[in-house]
């Protein structure tokens, strides 16, 4: 069973920074293109940033643009997140998906039901 675990999610001031990172286990991450999405109480998941396998291409919603990093190392077999300048709003569960054969703009568009979705890890940012 493919499985991925998020981690370094917690609590940060406004106007600070977190790097999340996903690692993948019993699958190798080099030949899917992945993604972090989020969801806050209260509203839909969106999704924030999709990195293609090879980390040539990232998308990213327009409310993070310029603020989040996505990139990835696959001889660590991680994704990670890199979050700056963090607003209260960016307050969310964050995880990271992937879904096979998908490409960067189609995971993060609708990343499907057979996508591999990790558990999760909380981002508060409040003063």
């Amino acid at each position: 069973q493919l499985q991925l675990v998020e981690s370094g999610g917690g609590l940060v001031q406004p106007g600070g920074s977190l790097r999340l990172s996903c690692t993948a286990s019993r699958f190798t991450l080099n030949t899917y293109a992945m993604g972090w999405f989020r969801q806050a109480p209260g509203k839909e998941r969106e999704a924030v940033a999709c990195i293609s396998s090879r980390g040539s291409y990232t998308h990213y919603a327009a409310s993070v643009s310029g603020r989040f990093t996505t990139s990835r190392d696959n001889a660590e077999n991680t994704v990670y997140l890199q979050m700056n300048s963090l607003k209260p709003e960016d307050t969310a569960i964050y995880y990271c998906a992937t879904t096979g054969g998908l490409s960067v703009q189609a995971l993060c568009a609708r990343p499907g039901e057979h996508a591999t979705w990790g558990q999760g890890t909380q981002v508060t940012v409040s003063s």
